[in-house]
């Protein structure tokens, strides 16, 4: 499995920093100057990081250095959770069903619910 830092775009910053590691290669003797201009032409083209260690695959250290990638969005803070709130919404879907019978005195208004969904749903059906 690859590397997914190797898909992250690099910058001007990175490709400099490339050159001057590619130069103290050439420096010391590992290549000569048209392998330095080949590669250093491909730095200066290269749209990623995988693109840009490949051209470092045969020499020893100093290699480019990269900076951890920093996450776009922060991950969100969740408060802890409280106990009592999940018994919050069923005792009160029960408290507002008991009220709702008390007043309308008919097991059947109940019926009403699906009615309606029902209902609406034909609805939304025939105007697409």
């Amino acid at each position: 499995m690859s590397d997914p830092s190797r898909d992250i775009r690099i910058g001007d910053t990175e490709r400099q920093q490339a050159l001057q590691v590619l130069g103290e290669h050439m420096s010391a003797g590992r290549i000569d100057i048209n392998e330095y201009g080949d590669r250093s032409a491909k730095i200066t083209t290269a749209k990623t990081r995988g693109e840009l260690m490949a051209l470092f695959y045969d020499l020893p250290d100093p290699r480019p250095q990269f900076v951890a990638p920093v996450p776009m969005f922060n991950e969100p803070v969740r408060a802890p959770a409280r106990r009592w709130e999940g018994a919050v919404i069923p005792v009160v879907g029960v408290a507002v069903a008991i009220v709702f019978f008390a007043f309308v005195k008919n097991p059947l208004i109940f019926l009403l619910i699906p009615a309606v969904a029902i209902l609406w749903g034909q609805w939304n059906g025939r105007r697409r």
